[in-house]
């Protein structure tokens, strides 16, 4: 079995974190060919280089980025396990790191996560918004500890990770008052021809979209295709067009970005999903949030 060196890897943790191996041999209160040589075995032992040198500074390659986050989580729980033992309070709140993906509309999110957010004693939060497959790959070396996408996990990625479903929600349209007047009367015929504000075509609630549209034979008129959907809404609001959203979110997208409610398409649903590492849900955060999105967002 092998061993990791965690004296080599406290060297190397701190070196990235003082940024430099004359500042973490000043920390640590050696010289600095120990720190050098510490960095050495450790690299030596995991077969990957871990800093590169750019000038006159060293930057962690991508494997010493993965190598570091994962000391600072065995460093981070070695303090808190002293401080347990101990009984002293403990002077850092944990750590829930969630990755986001950034095709979900922020406002929902935002719901999904409010539990957690009030919990006591209070995690400290720690976000990141990028596509699904990266922080997939993010979960896969537990550098998040959920991911909260709009599509279940897919049997393509090579991550062993499992799918729980938070809730779903219709999708509704909103618009300016001005487009409300004019598509309300005739809802959901009115959409063909109308300006549209679409999601891009690699979301799970575009696709639905698509399929909805075809279904009726409506052909709106796509002025905009946007990922973000905070500048979706935003674009919305200043009237560029119409754009769909979640139904369960109806009270707060109006008064966010004063539009108005136009019409529900039952049939377009919009999934959240919780990914984890978990086939059984046993982080307490993410626990609290599946059970309150069932109890009380999506009802």
């Amino acid at each position: 079995m092998e061993w990791l060196n965690y004296h080599h890897l406290l060297y190397f943790w701190t070196v990235a974190k003082e940024h430099g191996v004359s500042k973490a041999a000043e920390a640590l209160h050696v010289a600095q060919p120990t720190v050098s040589a510490q960095i050495r075995a450790l690299e030596r032992s995991l077969g990957q280089k871990l800093f590169e040198r750019q000038g006159r500074h060293l930057k962690l390659t991508v494997e010493g980025e993965k190598v570091f986050r994962y000391a600072d989580e065995i460093f981070s729980l070695g303090r808190e396990l002293l401080q347990s033992v101990k009984g002293e309070p403990q002077r850092s709140p944990r750590r829930f790191r969630v990755g986001i993906s950034d095709a979900l509309p922020k406002l929902t999110t935002y719901r999904l996560l409010e539990p957690a957010l009030a919990m006591r004693p209070a995690f400290r939060l720690h976000v990141r918004i990028d596509k699904t497959e990266r922080l997939l790959g993010e979960l896969a070396v537990h550098a998040v500890d959920i991911v909260i996408a709009d599509t279940p996990m897919m049997p393509s990625l090579r991550v062993r990770a499992f799918s729980h479903l938070l809730g779903e929600t219709s999708v509704s349209i909103y618009g300016s008052a001005e487009f409300a007047r004019d598509v309300r009367p005739d809802f959901p015929r009115s959409l063909h021809g109308a300006p549209m504000l679409l999601q891009t075509t690699n979301t799970a609630v575009r696709q639905s979209l698509d399929q909805w549209f075809d279904v009726h034979q409506i052909e709106p008129n796509v002025v905009g295709e946007v990922e973000d959907m905070a500048m979706l809404q935003t674009l919305g609001e200043h009237g560029l067009g119409l754009f769909a959203a979640p139904t369960v979110m109806r009270k707060e997208i109006c008064r966010r970005y004063q539009v108005a409610w136009i019409g529900e398409l039952d049939k377009v649903r919009e999934k959240f999903y919780a990914i984890s590492v978990e086939r059984r849900i046993t982080h307490p955060a993410v626990k609290l949030i599946a059970d309150q999105a069932k109890r009380r967002l999506f009802t």
